[in-house]
């Protein structure tokens, strides 16, 4: 018997709350800055990528001002069309002549830059073979290409070898976040380009948490490892993160790019990015290559943080980024948690399945280079009162600080 909508969802609502899986938009009422007014309440933001505290930069809110009566709120169109402005032009440029490739294409999301390349590249009788812990827009992306799709255990290059020898003579891309968004640690670049290089393999990377915070000038993760790119490798990165403002890209070869613009769905058949967008995008860029300043602020911080939670005895998964995962295990305790801390005043998102493998349930501390050191402390006064059971308000929190 047929179903009608409410029939077959209902259940499925329910079955997420019963698991303390359901999830909620949070609604924010200020600028994106490490203190903020969400759903009412004033609170220290932990669960941001703006990594380098540009999302809220006078100079991109000047940028942005100055270009108002030159260019056009939206761009009108698909970049095939009329679209591609001279804006977006000019910043795909200057991101290819920053990560010293041939050309860059940008992309609305890194969600929609990952399906693109993974639906371009793969055809049937190919292999992709992705890391575990991968972003879901890869996972999406590699089961909806043409090619078959195998995932090797985490940062696990033996896995990985074994599996690039079993291919034998197909086609095989090796995908891989740069930095993992969930648990903050690095995948092995070098190892990865080198068996990429051994077996004739291409190898993609998503570098969306990297770009900006690693390596030189912020150039990300083959920065960070010294990996040249060739024509084999290829790149995506975000600029809603370390840059502060939004859209994406896709870095490589000339021919690569060019066959994204011929064949990519996800590319031909989407509306462009804001033209003030891009100008902004650029002025953002500017920024980050002379961040040196706020990137070594963000690494004491990190630095600060990790010592703290030892001293604490809690359990932080091994990352040395500026995303500190705290692991709880239990989905409820994580909610639980996530509660106690924003009544003292920190809004510190929980990470439950599916978006992290079962009983891994955690709390992703997301560090920025315009925090303060006193308010990571407050922080930690409060994650030292939630470990001992005791409860957790805004005063006991700031008193605990002040003692």
């Amino acid at each position: 018997m047929k179903q009608t909508l409410t029939q077959r969802l209902t259940p499925l609502l329910q079955q997420r709350q019963a698991q303390a899986l359901y999830r909620r938009r949070p609604l924010v009422f200020s600028a994106q800055t490490p203190e903020m007014q969400i759903n009412g309440l004033t609170v220290i933001n932990f669960s941001a990528n703006d990594y380098l505290g540009l999302a809220n930069h006078p100079e991109l809110k000047h940028s942005l001002i100055q270009s108002l009566d030159e260019l056009s709120i939206g761009s009108g169109a698909a970049h095939l069309i009329t679209g591609h402005h001279l804006q977006h032009h000019l910043l795909e440029d200057e991101l290819a002549d920053w990560l010293g490739v041939e050309r860059v294409l940008l992309f609305s999301t890194g969600y929609m830059a990952n399906l693109a390349v993974l639906q371009t590249l793969m055809q049937k009788g190919d292999l992709i073979l992705a890391d575990k812990l991968n972003h879901a827009s890869l996972i999406d992306g590699a089961q909806h290409s043409a090619a078959e799709f195998k995932r090797y255990p985490h940062n696990d290059m033996k896995a990985l070898a074994r599996r690039l020898q079993q291919a034998g003579s197909r086609q095989t891309l090796i995908v891989s976040d740069g930095v993992f968004s969930m648990d903050g640690d690095l995948a092995p670049l070098d190892q990865l380009h080198t068996l990429a290089q051994q077996h004739q393999s291409w190898l993609f990377i998503d570098d969306a948490h990297g770009l900006g915070v690693l390596g030189e000038q912020g150039k990300g993760s083959f920065s960070h490892f010294q990996v040249p790119k060739t024509e084999n490798t290829c790149l995506m990165g975000t600029l809603g993160k370390a840059f502060g403002v939004s859209g994406a890209f896709v870095a490589g070869s000339e021919i690569l790019i060019e066959s994204l613009i011929q064949f990519a769905r996800p590319y031909i058949y989407t509306t462009a990015m804001s033209p003030l967008m891009a100008q902004v995008a650029r002025t953002a860029l500017k920024l980050v290559k002379t961040a040196d300043a706020q990137r070594a602020q963000l690494q004491q911080h990190i630095q600060h943080f990790k010592t703290g939670c030892q001293q604490l005895g809690l359990k932080l998964l091994p990352s040395p980024t500026a995303i500190q995962p705290l692991l709880l295990g239990d989905s409820q305790t994580a909610l639980d948690w996530s509660q106690q801390l924003k009544k003292a005043g920190f809004w510190v998102t929980a990470i439950r399945p599916p978006t992290v493998p079962q009983n891994s349930a955690r709390l992703r501390i997301t560090l920025s280079a315009a925090h303060t050191s006193e308010q990571l402390d407050r922080l930690l006064a409060a994650l030292a009162s939630l470990q001992a059971g005791k409860p957790t308000n805004r005063n006991s929190t700031n008193q605990t600080q002040k003692a």
